[in-house]
């Protein structure tokens, strides 16, 4: 059982990433309509109850974690859960479409080309036509795959292959979206009883990175600051906040999200993208957002462990 592990065993570390290992025990969820006791099998067979689940709070990152698959789950089980749902995790989890709907909503977003392995093998001069029309900088990324895996930024376009094979290792659906030249803006939001409201914004301060990988949003890497509450107007703070509500319910957002977006140098907003299950490590942007808002890290749990036991 997790419970029982030794914590630091799942510290990040650069040099070895944590990894739950398969002890033989196995998880026992309550069946839909019964009650809802949480069971467990140990590795010698004995069965463990460990009582009444009165709410799950799905901090997962990555496929079956917030793509909709593990809500899903939970729907089918009458288990209340804490966070997205299975419409605006899917839709989110899959870059191509989240910016299908986000455009749709009349959201600004970064011009961008999607691409199947298939089609890039079958005929790939008029994708490299297409995304040369973006002009460079661009970065490729893996459609559906979270934390910046499988990312890269593409500076000429000799690049470009290497990058993509980069990205079709994670998913065989990749995007390349024109890079923005701004400001990284992120701000946090949240369903409450009293309504969908947003923090103040953070930003990420690159200075030594290309982009804000996964070493610098989970092992504390060198080269990023992340910083909250941004140095903004307060006109340009509202704005930023709108958008970021208006994102959210676009995509018909649940519990809570983090959005993504550029304050471009010619001003406007360009979402990048939503994500439905943040990072909650201590140097993650979501609850660094809400504590620089007023809200402590212990109360942001409560408020959505709430809004799960709502539903």
């Amino acid at each position: 059982m997790l419970e029982a592990d030794d914590p630091a065993k799942f510290a990040l570390d650069a040099a070895h990433l944590p990894e739950v290992v398969d002890n033989g025990s196995r998880v026992l969820w309550p069946e839909p309509g019964g009650t809802r006791t949480l069971r467990v099998v140990q590795a010698d067979g004995a069965l463990a109850d460990l009582g009444p689940i009165d709410v799950v709070l799905p901090i997962l990152h990555g496929t079956h974690g917030e793509d909709g698959t593990i809500q899903g789950y939970f729907d089918t089980l009458e288990v209340p859960y804490a966070g997205g749902g299975v419409l605006d995790s899917a839709v989110c989890m899959d870059k191509h479409f989240m910016k299908v709907v986000l455009e749709s909503a009349g959201i600004a977003v970064s011009p961008w080309v999607t691409i199947r392995r298939a089609a890039w093998t079958r005929d790939a001069a008029p994708l490299r036509a297409q995304i040369e029309a973006l002009g460079l900088p661009v970065f490729v990324k893996p459609a559906r795959a979270g934390s910046s895996v499988g990312v890269s930024k593409v500076d000429a376009l000799d690049e470009l292959d290497a990058a993509l094979e980069i990205a079709f290792a994670e998913d065989e659906k990749v995007l390349v979206e024109r890079g923005i030249s701004g400001r990284e803006i992120e701000v946090a939001i949240l369903e409450s009883a009293d309504g969908v409201r947003a923090s103040l914004p953070g930003e990420i301060v690159l200075t030594e990175r290309g982009f804000y990988d996964f070493e610098g949003k989970y092992l504390g890497g060198d080269g990023v600051d992340v910083v909250c509450p941004a140095e903004l107007s307060d006109s340009q703070i509202a704005a930023i906040q709108d958008v970021g509500i208006r994102a959210f319910e676009a995509v018909d957002g649940r519990g809570l999200a983090r959005v993504d977006m550029f304050l471009a140098d010619t001003g406007g907003l360009v979402v990048n993208e939503l994500n439905t299950m943040p990072g909650f490590t201590p140097i993650s942007m979501f609850p660094k957002c809400w504590v620089a808002s007023g809200l402590s890290y212990g109360d942001l749990i409560s408020e959505l462990i709430e809004a799960g036991l709502r539903r």
